[in-house]
């Protein structure tokens, strides 16, 4: 696969989204493409295919695979490429399986469809078993005959990706595929994108914003800023020794596997399309800028052996390491704001919930980890008034809170706010962004109109987003600043307790760690005590005090932080530890 020039740019000013964007890929091999949100990630991900997203346009340049350029097809020619010969993963399973079809049948169309790629003697139906076995799911017509909302999200995820693999394309492109899943399931997914990419030599794109899961993937790395690329290498070569000062700040931000660290997320913002500098994009950003980095923009050069970085003054080799950062600051211990106890849920006549106890200390960071389907969400859908089927005892101040919605005061709801996992189904789409956030106060608060704009435009700032982000629309941004909005809503009316479900899963490694921070400071100058529900075991290990893991509805570990996750003692939180992706775990490097 050669990528060169590839160019998307709006449709009514001619506005370059990404830019002169190249590469190449041999057979067998995974590119992890990584970057901030809005770097241009999956606008490149989808335009791989000749499609743009509303509003865009691919301006530019070639996708050759094995010498077909993948752009100059006809539309005919091109729709039978998609599926054929390139073929896509979204990042959410939810929204790229159709949720009125069996997944059986949405197996099956896609080979019907492509029913030329079927060696002879091979039937539709024993390519749908033999790509199930491969995902690692029972090909059994139980689950051929459910439907897309039956499934876990990991489970959905593997029917996509079997989908992509069904007709044997020559290359797979996968947008984020294991965001907001748990390590286990997300294990399991690398292991079967890694597997099948080298058992039927395919060339797989694997967009995402975790460095440690591209570390552990990829073969080589491409990293965007500002819709080019800034660096792109060998995986093992650029994760160890990064030369462009981008690259290194991201690799800085990733939170520790192994210690409680404060973060330090990349100051300032990306700039937008349409106001790129006549120099590097990067400068403003960058300590290492020169006058020149101003004035021009940098080329692609060779930094070393296969390593090119778009920068005038790189890092030099071999001097790249973290600097020592301080332990994350010590939180008192208060007393309990919100305490759990005996709580048992149901789902129809099914049991998912059996007789779980927490304490939310007042101030502090409880987290609640486990694999999909341990009921980590359900946990939280019931505190805050979402989930009414579930019986025992549950106080926020020594107040009794009970199961319905209708029985909690209008006090009680703005003192306990959610932000949802999903940032594309959690903002109202006919809404502004500044509407979203300012919806809270209407119900909240008695703010005059003035007073609410203000505080949207304080939220938005808090949350690493300009204020021209206000007159957006939700589908106009990426999903990392969908999330950032999410949060800022649920911060808008000020509460007491702040129910995060995955609210980092979304999240670029320099956002994740500005985020994280924000919240801190929000632990320590109001005292506000997090129930943080994450996969992200680094993360649990820089934000949280306390960890509670749940394995099938039961709490089976919980104490302090750093007693659990560096000395566990139950095979479960001993198996999510070793599930965990590394940065420095380079598995995945080309021969």
């Amino acid at each position: 696969m050669r990528v060169s020039g590839l160019t998307v740019v709006g449709k009514s000013r001619r506005t370059p989204i990404v830019e002169d964007v190249a590469f190449e890929l041999r057979p067998g091999q995974v590119l992890g493409m990584v970057g901030e949100s809005g770097s241009g990630k999956s606008t490149v991900a989808v335009a791989l295919l000749g499609l743009a997203r509303r509003g865009l346009q691919i301006a530019a340049g070639e996708v050759r695979i094995d010498e077909r350029d993948v752009l100059a097809l006809p539309p005919g020619q091109l729709r039978e490429a998609r599926g054929s010969l390139i073929s896509y993963v979204p990042q959410d399973p939810g929204a790229g399986l159709n949720p009125g079809h069996r997944v059986g049948w949405q197996l099956r169309e896609a080979l019907t469809v492509h029913r030329g790629v079927l060696p002879a003697g091979q039937s539709v139906d024993d390519r749908v078993l033999e790509v199930l076995a491969e995902v690692g799911l029972p090909a059994d017509p139980e689950l051929l005959g459910r439907y897309p909302h039956q499934l876990s999200g990991g489970q959905q995820q593997r029917v996509a990706i079997a989908m992509a693999f069904a007709a044997r394309p020559r290359v797979i492109v996968l947008d984020e595929p294991t965001t907001g899943l748990d390590v286990t399931t997300q294990r399991r997914v690398l292991d079967t994108v890694r597997e099948l990419t080298a058992r039927h030599q395919v060339m797989s794109v694997y967009i995402s914003h975790d460095l440690a899961v591209v570390a552990q993937i990829a073969d080589r790395v491409a990293v965007m800023y500002a819709g080019r690329l800034a660096e792109i290498g060998p995986a093992a070569q650029l994760f160890a020794d990064p030369r462009h000062p981008y690259t290194a700040g991201l690799i800085a931000a990733a939170p520790s596997a192994v210690r409680a660290t404060t973060l330090e997320g990349i100051e300032g913002r990306p700039p937008r399309p349409g106001a790129w500098p006549a120099g590097c994009g990067f400068a403003d950003r960058c300590h290492r800028v020169q006058p020149d980095c101003r004035a021009t923009l940098p080329e692609l050069v060779t930094v070393g052996a296969g390593q090119e970085a778009r920068c005038f003054h790189p890092v030099e080799r071999g001097t790249f390491k973290i600097a020592d950062r301080p332990a994350a600051p010590q939180v008192p211990d208060r007393g309990t704001v919100l305490e759990v106890r005996n709580l048992v849920a149901h789902y129809g006549a099914r049991e998912v919930l059996h007789e779980v106890d927490i304490d939310l200390r007042a101030g502090r960071c409880t987290a609640v980890v486990g694999e999909s389907g341990s009921g980590k969400t359900t946990l939280a859908r019931c505190l805050v008034g979402l989930h009414d089927r579930w019986h025992g005892s549950v106080t926020f101040e020594d107040v009794a809170i009970g199961p319905r919605p209708k029985d909690r005061s209008t006090e009680l709801r703005r003192q306990i706010q959610y932000v949802f996992q999903n940032p594309y189904a959690s903002l109202n789409p006919r809404m502004s962004v500044g509407q979203n956030i300012e919806e809270p106060l209407r119900h909240f608060t008695r703010l005059d109109r003035r007073a609410r704009r203000d505080r949207v435009e304080s939220v938005l700032s808090e949350v690493a987003l300009s204020t021209a982000y206000a007159d957006r629309m939700p589908d106009q941004l990426s999903g990392g600043e969908r999330q950032r909005v999410a949060v800022g809503r649920a911060l808008t009316v000020e509460p007491e307790v702040l129910v995060c479900d995955e609210i980092t899963s979304a999240l670029d490694v320099s956002v994740q760690a500005l985020l994280v921070e924000q919240l801190r400071r929000l632990q320590h100058e109001r005292g506000l005590s997090l129930l943080f529900i994450t996969h992200n075991l680094a993360v649990v290990r820089s934000l949280a005090q306390d960890v509670v893991v749940l394995e099938g509805g039961r709490v089976v570990e919980h104490g302090p932080v750093e007693t659990v996750l560096s000395d566990p003692s139950h095979s479960y939180t001993q198996k999510l530890l070793a599930d965990l992706p590394d940065l420095g775990r380079t598995e995945a490097v080309a021969s």
